[in-house]
């Protein structure tokens, strides 16, 4: 089978490359899958620099979620051949074969498309687990979501729009803003360059934001801390923007609020029946059609520097899905 390997650790993705893979013969507890869609996610562009908390031995096959059909199973398993599942795990997705925990899947809902189902799983987890299980979130409140044309940004936004919370979503990019607008119909859309406050105090009629979805980092977060609302919450996702951001203590202690750090799946690992929850539940707002998970580009598994160069730009709004059998 193809998959994409990556063979060494580069700045460039000198490392990657795409080449021929044997698929293992399926242990107990596996599933394996034939990968319909797989989508990218930011760790796996880290992972190709060898800068992600989790470094697989080389080589290995990256790629962190998919969704595809059932090819075999165990006979006592919840899955037979021919299901459309969806799932993944920490590398080797981005093959058109894969083995996978049948714990780590579940069935697609109807009306959603294999690609769709490849991005829901990391990027939705990361906003529940941050908004509503450490958030607390609730209608009518004021959330800040940064990075928002990003996967996980447009996941936030679209979960907070189908729990009835306003958003304000903001992009570091002033191109963007117009199909940001367009992507995830937010309450307001700023640009998170400089002293962004006032316009966030100005659009929440100074109660500024009850909750601050932050995967960027860097100047970002430093602005942010002016724009939560005493009493609120700042959500550390990730530091995209490259610093990482440092805080006095004296800061969130006279403005009343917490800087609480996200990782949506070590914590489901540490807390495996809360992150049985927040999958039932995240499910549930799927099947019940208030999801909408936002694509940018489909592609080939052949075109996969394109995708990744793309995300490295910064230049999607939403998620990259490849097709391993194209």
């Amino acid at each position: 089978m193809q998959a994409l390997f990556v063979r060494s650790l580069s700045s460039d993705l000198s490392g990657v490359e795409l080449g021929e893979a044997l698929l293992a013969e399926r242990q107990p507890g596996k599933v394996t899958v034939e990968v319909r869609a797989a989508s990218l996610n930011f760790p796996d562009l880290l992972m190709t620099r060898g800068e992600y908390q989790m470094k697989p031995e080389l080589p290995f096959i990256l790629g962190l979620e998919l969704a595809g059909e059932v090819v075999e199973a165990d006979a006592d398993s919840s899955f037979k051949p021919g299901d459309r599942v969806f799932g993944g795990q920490k590398t080797g997705a981005f093959a058109e074969f894969a083995a996978v925990d049948a714990a780590a899947l579940r069935l697609i809902p109807a009306g959603m498309d294999f690609a769709q189902a490849a991005a829901f799983g990391a990027a939705y987890g990361t906003a529940y687990t941050a908004l509503v299980e450490l958030g607390g979130l609730k209608p009518g409140q004021w959330v800040l979501v940064h990075g928002a044309s990003g996967g996980v940004g447009l996941a936030a936004c679209d979960l907070t729009k189908a729990l009835g919370a306003r958003i304000i979503a903001a992009t570091g990019s002033p191109g963007k803003l117009e199909a940001l607008q367009a992507a995830c119909q937010p309450d307001a859309v700023v640009l998170a360059q400089g002293k962004f406050r006032q316009q966030v105090a100005e659009i929440t009629g100074g109660a500024l934001c009850d909750l601050v979805y932050d995967p960027v980092g860097g100047d970002v977060f430093d602005e942010s801390t002016r724009c939560v609302a005493f009493g609120g919450k700042l959500l550390v996702v990730g530091f995209a923007g490259g610093r990482i951001a440092d805080i006095s203590t004296n800061i969130p202690l006279i403005k009343g609020f917490s800087v609480v750090g996200v990782r949506a799946g070590e914590y489901a690992r540490r807390f495996p029946e809360r992150g049985k929850a927040i999958r039932d539940a995240m499910l549930d707002l799927a099947i019940e059609g208030r999801l909408h998970p936002h694509i940018d580009r489909v592609l080939p598994l052949s075109r996969w520097r394109e995708g990744f160069e793309a995300m490295a730009r910064r230049a999607v709004i939403g998620k990259v899905v490849f097709e391993p059998g194209r």
